[in-house]
């Protein structure tokens, strides 16, 4: 009998053997970048060894029932104890399952659970299939379950990137366009040519001479340094962007890593610095992963756009020279144990990883994010780099980060801080809003940064008429892009620019005010605003002033209180906040907090022994990370192109694309927002638990949603 893995649209067969021979090479060449070329191997071969039933082939030639193929091959990977590889080949469709208990009953979806079934015999795989066991690679220590648990997701990235691509090559009768950007060693004549006109620059200010010796720095440590682990700090203005691209490259080319990984916080910059880089790299050598870009935008046809056909492909695992991400992309996909979020990890060793503004992962997740960092480094050839101005005391997290040592890329951080000190830093104190709107409005170009969304809008009202700006994610993105194009053409206009904002402007954004207002906030996010201030460092310090001030009968968020807390230690006995010593001081205070709290929800504990005494819960740890927590609703705003895309929603013709094409005209709103603006008549409910605006009385292109049915929610931008 001929047992038949796929049959194309044009009668084409693909036998079973041939897929599992063709996916076991694909998935070996993966893992050998880490050393698990030989589990990658046999995960390929034992995938789809219960398509060798007649069940299964009754199902492919006569449409029959569905046909659990899976079970059996990882029933077979866990007769050869080799649980990675049982894992990986279990969750290829459904997504690697918790270990579970052996008392689990053969109905429980974890492994041990599958491990009971009865599977249709299959038997034909050994005449044509032939395995050998094998061991674990010797680096991986069995008592260790979290690097046995990050291995396995390497190995299962492996496997579902393999079987992809090899299905997919076969469907098409062609191999797709992969990985068709240039290797690095060739892109880096481009960095170094960028970097040698930044260096031959003829001006002598401060600001430049700085900028020029964070450069240096960062090309020699990265022709130098080995593969490891590293810090970036360099304060807001220092030219850490292009630097630290400049040391990437430098290492990647040193040590023959394959890929630069830039993982960014805040989706409002990903693509200031995907352009940056594209401009330099070329187009085709950069791929910028995030929802709304266009290739992911439009269906792309690979005759009509091969380029875009390429990014969308490489999107899918990752196989490009630079990849521009966010951070939520970058760690829920190393957490997850779905197949598309994972597909892309086998891709992240040998590569050269820069975390920007690294002091921004949530303290709640910090453990688990730190302990992927670490696992990468020490195991998967990997360099990091936590780039910030900010940065956070980590070294006492030796546990998490594998006992690896950490190295600082500049020298004498301290002399650097002086260096680029651009303002000072003064507590106002309590005022209230009337007296706080007064003095905004008293100056032509002024910068102040509140915690609220709603104190935003009502300071705003307070502003005079021209040349003020109201910024908070109230506004839908294309709205808040256009008003970032006007103040800066204002600024650097020298006409009137009044901005009222929550912490999205502190995302990286370059503008450069001469004063700036910051509410109660955490030393991290008031250096941030600070950079905002004099960020050419064209005026004398004592001249860009910085205040610090708290809102009568405003309490601080309590998710802000132990920031504000640890700034006022770091403040102590008037110390000067913008020093090195100064930032580690506020770190260590902040972190002072019990082991649990920062791992709120347990993610290391679960993937270990003694949760439930089992460990290797993949799938209740996939549910768990989530790096954004707060329950929102979606708000379609039917203007410009969004009122065409609304009507198509509204006849069903809503896919994956729409949405994200949408997602230009949207806001995401509290849920007592929502249900306010429901009981109002102002909404059209969708079945997705979104809804389109009806009634644009509530929607102001200026502040954008009404925010009289807020509920009080804070403006924290990720």
């Amino acid at each position: 009998m001929k047992y038949l893995a796929h049959i194309a649209s044009d009668g084409r067969e693909q036998t079973v053997r041939q897929h599992l021979e063709g996916t076991a090479l694909l998935a070996k060449r993966f893992a050998s970048s880490f050393g698990g070329q030989e589990d990658g191997r046999l995960a390929g071969q034992l995938h789809d060894i219960g398509k060798y039933s007649r069940a299964f082939q009754k199902r492919l030639l006569e449409n029959g029932p569905r046909v659990d193929h899976s079970t059996a091959g990882a029933q077979e990977a866990f007769h050869l104890r080799n649980l990675p590889v049982a894992l990986s080949v279990a969750g290829h469709h459904g997504g690697i399952p918790d270990l579970g208990s052996p008392l689990d009953p053969n109905d429980e979806p974890t492994l041990q659970g599958r491990m009971k079934r009865e599977t249709e015999p299959c038997d034909a795989w050994k005449q044509e299939i032939q395995v050998q066991p094998n061991a674990l690679p010797a680096w991986l220590s069995r008592k260790d379950s979290l690097s046995i648990a990050f291995y396995t997701r390497m190995i299962y990235s492996c496997l579902v990137d393999a079987d992809f691509q090899d299905t997919q090559d076969f469907i098409n009768g062609t191999p797709a366009p992969r990985g068709e950007g240039e290797p690095l060693h060739r892109l880096l004549p481009k960095v170094r040519r960028q970097a040698e006109k930044y260096l031959s620059q003829e001006k002598k200010d401060v600001v430049s001479l700085a900028r020029n010796r964070v450069l240096r720095d960062c090309i020699e440590k990265g022709k130098t340094s080995a593969q490891g682990l590293y810090t970036l700090t360099v304060p807001t203005g220092g030219g850490k962007t292009f630097a630290s691209l400049a040391f990437a490259m430098e290492q990647a080319a040193a040590q023959g890593m394959k890929r630069i990984i830039y993982v960014i916080p805040y989706t409002s910059i990903i693509d200031q610095t995907a352009r940056i880089f594209t401009d330099l790299l070329g187009e085709e050598n950069v791929l910028a992963h995030y929802s709304g870009v266009d290739y992911q935008l439009i269906e792309p046809d690979e005759k009509e756009n091969p380029l875009l056909y390429r990014k969308l492909l490489d999107s899918e695992n990752w196989d490009a020279p630079v990849i521009v991400t966010t951070a939520v992309q970058f760690f829920e996909s190393i957490y997850s144990n779905r197949s598309s979020r994972c597909r892309k990890l086998h891709n992240l060793a040998e590569s050269v990883i820069i975390f920007d503004e690294a002091q921004t992962i949530p303290n709640d997740y910090l453990l688990p994010c730190l302990s992927a960092i670490g696992q990468l480094v020490r195991f998967y050839r990997t360099t990091a780099v936590l780039c910030t101005a900010t940065q956070p005391a980590i070294a006492r997290f030796d546990k998490q980060l594998m006992g690896l040592p950490i190295t600082e890329i500049v020298g004498d951080c301290s002399e650097l801080y002086q260096t680029l000190k651009r303002t000072v830093i003064r507590d106002l104190g309590s005022c209230t809003r009337e007296s706080l709107g007064k003095m905004l409005a008293e100056n032509e170009q002024i910068l102040c940064v509140v915690n609220k969304r709603k104190t935003a809008q009502e300071l705003y009202q307070m502003l005079p008429e021209e040349g003020s700006f109201c910024l908070t994610t109230l506004l839908c993105p294309l709205d808040r892009k256009r008003k970032f194009d006007e103040i800066r053409t204002r600024l650097s206009q020298g006409l009137p620019c009044r901005v009222v904002s929550t912490s999205l402007i502190e995302a990286g954004v370059d503008v450069d005010f001469p004063s700036a207002y910051r509410e109660d906030c955490g030393l991290d996010s008031l250096l941030q605003t600070a950079g905002r201030c004099n960020r050419e460092g064209k005026r004398p310090a004592e001249q860009s002033i910085v205040y610090r001030f708290s809102l009568e009968g405003e309490e601080v968020p309590q998710m802000l209180a132990k920031n504000k807390s640890a700034l006022e230690y770091a403040a102590r006995g008037g110390r000067d906040l913008f020093t090195p010593e100064a930032v580690e001081r506020y770190f260590h205070e902040l972190f002072q907090l019990k082991e649990d709290a920062l791992d709120k929800k347990g993610i290391l504990s679960a993937l270990c022994p003694g949760k439930g005494g089992n460990g290797f819960a993949f799938a209740w740890v996939s549910e768990q990370f989530k790096l954004i927590e707060t329950p929102v609703r979606t708000v379609y705003l039917p203007i410009e192109e969004g009122e065409e895309l609304c009507r198509e929603l509204r006849n069903g013709e809503g896919d994956r694309l729409l949405l994200r094409k949408l997602g230009r005209y949207s806001v995401d709103c509290y849920e007592k927002q929502f249900d306010l603006l429901d009981q109002a008549g102002a909404l059209e409910l969708l079945p997705d638990g979104s809804a389109i605006l009806t009634d644009l009385t509530w929607y102001s292109r200026e502040t954008g949603l009404s925010n009289e049915s807020d509920g009080g929610g804070y403006g924290l931008f990720i």
